[in-house]
């Protein structure tokens, strides 16, 4: 998302695929072939040249959905590295930031539709667009690059998705195995007694036969059943958890209102990975019925979405405080109700694995196979989904810390497509036609923003990483550490 978020929602994974492809070869698919998929039908039906797209709720519905996955359950230790005033008020402010760069791809993205007379363009077609439209000659010269950055900071994003799900897998199902002796009805115990089991990194390498199983499905009808199972789960997941939180809130005055400046960075990393989304919203827009409204929805989905992290997020550091633990479901109490949450989840994100990893796979593969002949392109497919999944599942093992992943992933790739390109891209986009100096201030700002939490926020996780290389025990691989 997004924790994972989106690691986010298993949509996004398509959509983002949809986003992806090349402009010569299906500028004029790319609409069709997109709505197909939040319609429920089989993209390969050519009959979907006459969807007529989706209403403003179904538009609404599917930016919500495709924004809450994983990375809200990482947000209350999120808080707690900005502390209980500074949390909320830089989540805020990062819902604030993010939606005014989804309209500003929006807008750039309208006015290329308009100039080369096409009835979509995605984000790596503008970015492209964008930097031919610079008045410097070498960027117009090397304007193809920009479809390239964004491609790879989308596949970075992607797979770093894929990690963060495999090292959640194994840390929540470690959690319900060493307590199933001392599970019980009653969720008011606070009695819990852990039999020892195996490292977590065996039980990464567990779920990796699963994992390869799942990411042979190539077909988006097959997929379809696995994205409605991750939200039911996820979804009776989250009001399970909610009503848990609520339930009794200790005196806040205890906790810090602003945390060390340190561990801030972390937070921010944390933070855009939840809100990274932005890769969705030109599909969505596509889709509508009357684009015109969408900017319309585009604000109203993500103050939705803005006040649901606040809320789960400063409600989750109210409730648990410093033991608050990189997902909040390894915080519920020990009883059947709250590790069938964990349960539920499992199935939700195991499910949502292959649709997130649908996205790098779908760049991937086809740029391999394209260099060899029809007999060894099969081959070769399957072969680069086994050494990809595989290839997640070894960076998860290197990396268990969830909190430091989420951080890690949100930083380096979730800044530069959230807060750093977009503001670059209006400057390039509107430059030659005189842009006020306010606007030129207040994108710059924003770069600059994503620029520091790039750097600081990717350094302080590796940092982070490398300190607690020694110290951290991977039989408890979310604990925090100071």
């Amino acid at each position: 998302m997004s924790m994972a978020k989106s690691a986010r929602d298993p949509q996004e994974a398509v959509d983002l695929n949809l986003d992806l492809r090349s402009p010569p070869e299906s500028a004029n698919k790319l609409p069709n072939t997109d709505s197909s998929f939040l319609d429920g039908s089989p993209s390969e039906s050519p009959s979907l040249e006459t969807t007529k797209g989706i209403t403003a709720f179904q538009t609404l519905v599917h930016l919500v959905k495709g924004n809450i996955g994983t990375g809200v359950l990482g947000l209350p230790l999120a808080m707690r590295n900005a502390g209980i005033l500074m949390g909320p008020l830089g989540l805020l402010a990062m819902g604030l930031i993010s939606c005014h760069c989804m309209h500003i791809l929006i807008r750039c993205a309208r006015r290329f539709c308009h100039r080369f007379n096409k009835p979509f363009m995605d984000y790596g077609d503008t970015v492209m667009h964008g930097l031919e439209a610079n008045p410097s000659a070498w960027l117009r010269n090397h304007a193809h690059w920009g479809r390239y950055i964004v491609s790879f900071f989308l596949i970075v994003t992607q797979m770093g998705f894929c990690c963060v799900y495999i090292v959640f897998l194994a840390d929540n199902l470690k959690q319900v195995v060493e307590a199933v002796n001392s599970t019980t009805n009653n969720c008011h115990s606070e009695t819990v007694i852990l039999t020892p089991t195996m490292d977590s990194r065996l039980y990464m390498l567990t779920f990796l036969p699963f994992l390869v199983l799942i990411v042979l499905i190539r077909n988006l009808r097959v997929l379809t059943i696995f994205s409605l199972l991750a939200n039911i789960t996820m979804l009776i997941s989250l009001i399970i958890i909610v009503q848990y939180i609520v339930q009794e809130i200790p005196d806040p005055r205890q906790l810090p209102l602003v945390a060390n400046w340190k561990t801030y960075s972390l937070f921010f990393g944390t933070a855009i990975f939840s809100f990274e989304s932005i890769g969705v919203v030109l599909p969505l827009e596509n889709k509508m019925k009357d684009a015109r409204r969408f900017p319309v929805i585009l604000s109203l989905g993500m103050s939705i979405i803005t006040a649901l992290y606040v809320s789960v997020g400063t409600l989750g550091y109210l409730r648990f405080g410093d033991d608050v633990k990189a997902s909040i479901t390894l915080n519920l109490p020990n009883c059947w109700l709250y590790q069938s949450v964990k349960i539920l989840y499992i199935i939700g994100i195991l499910c949502t694995y292959a649709l997130q990893f649908y996205v790098p796979a779908e760049i991937i593969v086809p740029l391999a196979t394209s260099h060899v002949s029809k007999r060894w392109a099969l081959p070769l497919d399957l072969f680069i989904r086994l050494a990809m999944v595989s290839l997640t599942c070894i960076l998860a093992i290197l990396i268990p810390r969830l909190d430091l992943v989420l951080s890690l992933v949100g930083s380096l790739s979730g800044s530069a497509l959230a807060l750093i390109i977009p503001p670059l891209l209006e400057i390039t986009t509107y430059y030659s036609e005189g842009l006020s100096p306010v606007t030129i201030v207040k994108d710059t700002l924003i770069s600059i923003l994503g620029f520091v939490g790039f750097v600081m926020g990717t350094y302080q996780a590796l940092d982070e990483l490398i300190q607690s290389g020694d110290s951290l025990t991977f039989s408890n691989s979310t604990v925090f550490i100071q």
